[in-house]
């Protein structure tokens, strides 16, 4: 087997979240009479942690103040309303269970926030992750490699016996940092140009394609 441990980013990558996102921020940003964002613009602001997205969607200029009541205002409304709208990406259930046939090991490591990763994975994947991570105080988010790192250290596996798959440029350089390979997939919040131009080296257009990629020796 080409790699004995699988790790998925989970925005963008096994679930699209979008529009939860989208929904949420206009949420928290209408309580104070902040204008709201386009879809588009949360698909650019995401990937760097929930607070780095609250402030990219706040007016220029705003203040700490404003920038932390909205972020605490957000956390409090996606909690009760991250799963509204959001899916999974088509065959990601089969592919897991086609992994775990393998005796391949999933993990999935976001910078979203943990009680959200926690709480998706296991209403969409209930059985079939067998670590999840997001993002927790003290630990450095991706591109940093703590959270990748943590999960190679309790599968005992070697960074070169793992991959990681995701679908931006931050999850690009997060595999480097971890000293992983890395697949990119084009069907996420970054297209096929914007992942070549930041270094990817393996992209894949569909389930089956990254399927062939994790186990396939050539």
């Amino acid at each position: 087997m080409k790699y004995q441990l699988a790790i998925f980013d989970l925005d963008g990558t096994i679930l699209d979240t979008l529009k939860d996102l989208t929904d949420s921020v206009n949420h928290s940003l209408g309580k104070y009479n902040c204008p709201e964002r386009s879809i588009d613009e949360i698909r650019n602001f995401v990937g760097n942690g929930i607070l780095t997205l609250i402030k990219r969607s706040v007016p220029n200029n705003s203040d700490d103040v404003l920038i932390n009541n909205v972020y605490e205002d957000f956390c409090e409304y996606y909690k009760e309303h991250n799963a509204d709208s959001t899916k999974e990406y088509d065959g990601i259930t089969e592919l897991f269970l086609k992994l775990r046939s393998k005796g391949i090991k999933i993990a999935v490591v976001s910078n979203k926030a943990d009680f959200a990763v926690k709480s998706l994975c296991k209403k969409y994947f209930d059985g079939l992750i067998d670590v999840c991570i997001g993002e927790r105080t003290n630990v450095r988010r991706k591109p940093a490699p703590d959270s990748v790192n943590e999960v190679l250290s309790q599968f005992e596996t070697a960074p070169e016996n793992a991959v990681y798959i995701g679908d931006s440029n931050i999850d690009i350089l997060t595999a480097k940092n971890a000293c992983t390979d890395c697949i990119s997939v084009s069907w996420g919040f970054r297209d096929t140009e914007f992942l070549k131009k930041n270094g990817a080296s393996v992209i894949v257009r569909n389930v089956r394609e990254l399927y062939d990629k994790i186990v396939s020796e050539n």
